[in-house]
């Protein structure tokens, strides 16, 4: 939910070999195509690995959730899905 409020897209998924249930999801999913659609390199996905850590080191802190937001609204719009 917090990475969801910073426009960063993120699933609870199985891990393998985990011992809980399968119904307890342990694992994070990060999809990759919106970001390599976008032309996204490994500068901007370590920008935005960057972000993830900084949101799920402090997950209740709105000021850097925030931050983040208008971080990624700014990258996103260097790489727009489509050219106007």
């Amino acid at each position: 939910e917090a990475l969801a409020k910073a426009n960063i897209t993120a699933n609870k998924n199985s891990v393998p070999n985990d011992p809980r249930s399968p119904m307890i999801t342990s694992g994070l999913r990060l999809g990759t195509p919106a970001v390599t659609t976008r032309g996204f390199k490994e500068n901007e996905i370590e920008q935005i690995a960057h972000w993830i850590c900084d949101i799920l080191d402090d997950i209740n802190n709105q000021k850097t959730i925030e931050h983040i937001k208008k971080e990624a609204l700014d990258l996103c719009a260097k790489f727009p899905v489509y050219e106007k």
